[in-house]
Order: structure tokens, then sequence, then C-alpha cells
């Protein structure tokens, strides 16, 4: 039984293929294409039209190459949305979820409603990305599109709605909006009223692994394919991510890693108490009544960035090349917070981390060695930083961190995590969202039995690269110098 899966992330996205033989899931990816975001006078917008059409030739493709599709399912990242109008059309592109509308915005939503309110319905993480401020902005600057808003649909659901007709939201994505109360499985009532945000256009959730229409007859007429049932998998792609974690044990700690860095653990109950919220961290949904406390990491944003910034100034280098150039750096000589919020959206990311540098009395990194060096070790001993936290706020210890997705080909961002936790890690499946999506899909048809299975499967199909700690001394010293660093500027 063939599948597919459209994996979308924040700079590409990817159309895999999976079939299950003798026990192992095979996965083929058949389809890959840019996701690159459009910057128009001062907002910044998805490009969401370009992504439904590279869907429809996923579909195209895998028809040429034979495949006999049964199922699909789609997977983004979290918080965006776009919303229809009284014609079933969308009105306007979507915004990004860096656009700077939402700046400021926490601060005059919690005017509103205080904060204990927001966390203790939602347990999610307070950062200005969250739909929720969004949605004011638009509120407060009366912009015409939510006003004549009939529907809001997150970005896999908007996707989902051009192939289905169908307009629900599934309930990881739904998560990420910081409207959504993930143990009731409804829409946060009070907060949207206070706020005064539509509550009509919210529409119906549905589970993971819902069945959720199948494609349109005028796409299939279009593409000359056969219906293909559509299944709502952990839209989420953190969700799908972590479903994938290939492991036997009830409790591990993972790191997702791609644009985003999103370390945390799997619980059957949100953690949501005082020093949670006092730490911001966040509980959203995972797949099959499971619940994600985690935080999230600025990640390879920061690389991404600087290659973006030095490539405008016509110097070209690839990820493999950046990595070698942070190897031949010297050590520990100065550290950044990834999380800062000056390096959201900063206009030139190496200009930006030489800024914060300078505010905290730091050597300046200058070449882009040190730039890269100093990105990379600030990564890991953050990840140190969080993991501890999520030990103190569970009260487990995890014997090492599981890695997965596109991270886990920086082989020195693996090492020095092991060296920076003094613990293994085990690092492996680039594509661990789209295995994730495949997994949940092939249970909601019944050909896999249920999660811990899936993941006895994965765990039999995709090898882990185990890294040990090294002069971990070393990173421990550093560990304390990088504490004062982030907590003298916060």
């Amino acid at each position: 039984m063939s599948i597919l899966a459209f994996d979308l992330g924040a700079s590409s996205g990817k159309v895999l293929v999976g079939e299950i033989k003798k026990n192992k899931l095979i996965v083929e990816e058949i389809y890959r294409f840019a996701n690159d975001p459009v910057k128009i006078g001062t907002h910044f917008y998805w490009d969401i039209l370009r992504l439904f059409h590279e869907m429809k030739q996923g579909l195209l493709k895998s028809k040429f190459l034979g495949f006999h599709i049964q199922s699909m399912g789609i997977d983004t990242w979290g918080l965006d949305f776009g919303l229809i109008g009284s014609h079933g059309e969308l009105l306007g592109n979507p915004y990004h979820y860096r656009d700077k509308q939402s700046l400021g915005m926490i601060e005059k939503v919690c005017d509103i409603v205080p904060k204990e309110e927001i966390y203790f319905h939602t347990g999610i993480q307070f950062t200005e990305v969250n739909s929720i401020y969004h949605l004011y902005a638009m509120k407060c600057s009366r912009n015409p599109i939510l006003e004549k808003a009939e529907t809001l649909l997150m970005i896999p659901d908007l996707l989902r709605y051009f192939l289905t007709g169908e307009k629900t939201i599934e309930e990881t994505i739904a998560s990420t909006t910081q409207l959504y109360n993930s143990q009731s499985k409804s829409w946060v009532a009070p907060l949207i009223n206070k706020l005064d945000l539509p509550i009509e256009i919210f529409p119906d959730i549905v589970e993971t692994g819902t069945q959720v229409g199948s494609i349109r007859l005028s796409i299939c007429n279009e593409l000359h394919i056969p219906k293909i049932r559509v299944i709502a998998v952990g839209e989420h792609d953190t969700a799908s991510a972590v479903a994938a974690i290939p492991t036997a044990e009830k409790e591990f700690a993972y790191l997702s890693c791609g644009t985003w860095s999103l370390l945390g653990t799997e619980i059957d109950t949100p953690v949501i108490n005082r020093q949670a919220m006092e730490w911001n961290f966040t509980n959203e949904k995972g797949v099959f009544n499971t619940y994600r406390l985690l935080k999230n990491i600025m990640g390879l944003w920061l690389i991404q960035e600087c290659k973006r910034a030095w490539e405008r100034d016509g110097d070209f280098l690839t990820y493999d090349e950046m990595v070698d150039l942070a190897f031949q750096s010297k050590p520990f000589r100065s550290f950044i917070d990834p999380d800062h919020e000056m390096f959201l959206n900063p206009e030139h990311m190496p200009k930006q981390i030489q800024y914060y540098c300078q505010l905290t009395n730091q050597p300046i990194p200058r070449s882009k060695n040190e730039i890269l060096r100093c990105i990379l070790e600030s990564l890991a001993l953050k990840y140190r930083f969080v993991l501890e936290r999520i030990e103190k706020l569970t009260n487990k210890k995890f014997p090492g961190l599981y890695i997965v997705g596109g991270g886990v080909k920086n082989n020195l961002l693996c090492q020095f995590t092991s060296n920076a936790l003094a613990r293994p890690v085990w690092a492996g499946m680039e594509e661990a969202t789209a295995i994730g999506n495949l997994m949940v899909q092939y249970i909601s048809l019944g050909e896999i039995k249920d999660l811990q299975e899936g993941r006895m499967i994965i765990q039999n199909s995709f090898p882990l690269k185990t890294y040990e700690p090294l002069d971990s001394q070393l990173w421990n010293d550093a560990y304390e110098i990088f504490k004062k660093v982030i907590e003298s500027h916060n």
C-alpha cells in the first residue's frame, strides 16, 4: 500500500512515498521545492498559491512514477493561518509568523487578559510569533481581511481545504495558536471574546488520524488522477517528527532540529504551573492523546540567515563549507542567546550577532569562522540549559537525547550537543517529520496497530548514529560562562 506525505517546512517542501515491506517502512522522496517567503512593502507573506501548485506537481509526479496512492497527509510549520471569505475564496496571502505586525502585541493582549489566565487555559509559551498576536494585530489595525473572514484555517488545513473543500482544523496544529485548550479539545471562548476576535471564524477541530474527505473531483480531472483519501495527520510538523522518534522507551528527550529547534519530552498530561509559565515552556498537543512539553529555540535559522546575508554580499558557501569553517575556529570565544528577540528577523544576522557580543562585553566575532562557531556552540549550550529545566519540571533524568530532522546532517552540532550535555546523542532520520506523517496514516488505515508499534517499525527501518561526549570539563566551564552571558542580557 503506497501513501503520500506532503511535508512543508519553513524553507522547503517535500513529497515522499511510503510503503511497508517486511515490517520495515520504505520511504522515497519523489519531489522537492523551495518555500520562499515574499516581502512586499513592510509585510512578510507566504506564497501559498505557489505551494499549492507545487503540491499538485507532487501528485503528478507520483502518478508518472507509477505509484497507486491510497491516502495522503499534509504537515507544515505551526502558527500561521489563512482566512476564507463568504464565497469560499482565500482573502489575501497569509502573513509569515516573522511579520513585524505582531511586535508589542503580547503586552497589549496581556493588558486585557492576564498572562496567567492565558497560560492556564492553553499551556502555550508566550512568543510574538503565535497566531493570537497576529490576529490581535489585525484587529487593532482594522484589517479588512479579518473583518470579512468567515473561516480561519491553519496552513496545513488551508492546503487541505484547497484539495478537499473541507474546512476543519487538526488538533496538533490548533494547539500552536495559543487560543486552543487541548485538554478540553475546544477553542478558548472566554479568551477569544475578551480580545473581541470573531469567534465564529474558528472551525471544528478533528483528532489526529481522522479521515477528512478525498481530493476534489475537479482536481482529479485536472491531474488525471483517481480520488485519494486525505487524512489529518499530526499536521504540526513537530508533532509528526516526535511521533517518529525511534524508541520503545516511554520516557525520552528529543530535539527536532531544523529552522527551529524544538527540544522537549513526550508526556501524558500537560505541565501547566507557575514555574513552567515563568520559564515560558509550551505544552503542544501531540498525536494520539500525547502532549509535548518543549521549548522553541531559534535553531538553524541563525545559520540560514548568515548564509543569506553573505550571499547578498557575493560570498556563496555551502552548509558543509560553513561547518568546516566553524570547526577551524578557536572554541569558546563568545556566546549568544539564540532565543533573544533581536535574532527573530534581523536585516543582517552576522552583524546582529556581533552587536549582541558587543552589548555583552565579549570578544566580537569578526570572521565567518568565529561567527559560525559562536552560533553552533551557543545552540549546543542552550540545548543543555533547556533540557535541565525540562528535567526539573518533570522530575525526570534522561540518559541521552534523540536528534531528528535536517540538523542531523550537521555532525559538528550533534557532537557539540553531546559534549554540552555530557550524554550520548542519537541522531538520524533527516525526514522524521514525513516519516511520522506516514506512520499516522498507516495507523488510521489500520495497517499499524498504534503509536508504539509504529515506533518499533521505525526503529527497525532507520539507523541512528551515536555521538559520545568529549571534553566534558571544558564544556562545563563554557556552560557557566554561557549562563552568565544570557542572564546578563535578558
